[in-house]
C-alpha cells in the first residue's frame, strides 16, 4: 500500500524554499539586518545624535567598534539608526509601487484592446518623467522628509511593475482556467484576484526584491543633492554621501553605510530568486515527472 502525504500549496512551496540553502541564507542574512536596526541603537552606549568633538575621525576600536565621523558621532549607533530609515523606505516604497503596479497591470492586461492602449501609453508618459523633477517639486511643496522621499520615487517607480504584470496577464487570460471562469459567470475583479495574480506572484516578489534596493539607492542620491534625510536625522544612503568626502583619508566612514547596503541588496534579490524557484506553480509538476 502506498501512503501518499497530502500538502498544501505553501507547503510545498516552504519545503522547497528550505531547500535552497542560498535562500535560505540570505533570508537569515536580512532577519539579522532587521533585527540590528530594532535593537543596535540600544546596544551601543552612544546615542547616535551625540556630538563629541574630542573623539572626531577616530578609527574603529573597541570603545567605537565602527569609528567615529566628522563631528564625533558613534558610527556604529548611526548605522542602525540609518538601517531604521533606508529599511523603511526600501520596503514601504516597494510595497506602494508593487500595490499600484499590480493593480493597473492586471487591470490593463485583463481588458486589453483599446483600453490597454491607453493604459499602456499612460505608463510610457510616466517613464519619460524623471523622478528627480518629481522630488525636487514635492520637496519644495510638501516639505523633505520619508513621505516625501517614498511619494517622489513611487510616483515614477511602479510603471516597470505594470508592464511586468500586464505581460503575465496577457499570457494567462487565454488559459483553460480563465476561460472556464468565464464561462461560469466570475466577475472580472474575481477573474483577476482570485485566478490571474495569484499566477504572477513569482514576477511580482522578484521585482518587488529588486525595487527594495532601488529605493534605498535613490534615497542616497537624493540625499547627495540634498533632499534627503536631513541631519540629525541619517540612514544608510545619508552616511555614504557624507562621508565620500572625506574618502581618501577615512576610508572606513563609507566602507559601513556602503557595506549594509551592497549586503541588503544582495540579500534581497538572492532571496528572490529562491521564492520565485519555490512559488512557480510549474516547478512541482517538472519535479513529479
Amino acid at each position: 500500500m502506498i501512503n501518499i502525504t497530502s500538502t498544501t500549496y505553501r507547503q510545498d512551496a516552504w519545503r522547497r524554499l528550505k531547500g535552497n540553502r542560498i535562500a535560505m541564507v540570505s533570508l537569515a542574512l536580512l532577519l539579522a539586518i532587521f533585527a540590528m536596526c530594532i535593537i543596535g541603537p540600544f546596544i551601543s552606549p552612544y546615542k547616535y545624535t551625540a556630538v563629541n568633538s574630542d573623539i572626531v575621525n577616530q578609527s574603529p576600536s573597541l570603545q567605537h567598534l565602527f569609528g567615529t565621523d566628522d563631528l564625533g558621532r558613534d558610527i556604529f549607533a548611526r548605522i542602525w539608526a540609518g538601517g531604521r530609515v533606508s529599511m523603511l523606505i526600501g520596503v514601504l516604497g516597494a510595497f506602494s509601487v508593487t500595490v499600484l503596479g499590480v493593480l493597473y497591470g492586471g487591470i490593463s492586461g485583463y481588458f486589453g484592446g483599446t483600453a490597454d492602449d491607453i493604459m499602456m501609453r499612460a505608463v510610457e508618459v510616466m517613464n519619460c518623467i524623471p523622478y528627480m523633477i518629481v522630488a525636487i517639486l514635492i520637496a519644495f511643496i510638501a516639505g523633505q522628509g520619508i513621505g516625501a522621499l517614498i511619494l517622489a520615487m513611487t510616483i515614477t517607480g511602479w510603471g516597470g511593475m505594470a508592464r511586468l504584470v500586464r505581460g503575465q496577464v496577457l499570457q494567462l487570460r487565454e488559459q483553460p482556467f480563465v476561460l472556464a471562469a468565464k464561462a461560469l459567470g466570475a466577475s472580472p475583479g474575481r477573474i483577476i484576484s482570485k485566478h490571474l495574480l495569484p499566477n504572477t506572484v513569482g514576477v511580482i516578489i522578484v521585482q518587488f526584491t529588486l525595487d527594495v534596493p532601488i529605493f534605498i539607492f535613490g534615497e542616497a542620491f537624493l540625499s547627495f543633492i540634498g533632499l534627503g534625510i536631513q541631519s540629525p536625522g541619517t540612514s544608510w544612503g545619508a552616511m555614504a554621501a557624507a562621508a565620500q568626502q572625506h574618502l581618501m583619508f577615512y576610508p572606513y566612514q563609507i566602507f559601513f553605510p556602503a557595506l549594509l547596503i551592497s549586503m541588503t541588496m544582495l540579500a534581497f534579490n538572492l532571496l528572490g530568486d529562491g521564492l520565485r524557484d519555490a512559488l512557480d506553480p510549474t516547478l512541482g509538476i517538472q519535479e513529479g515527472i
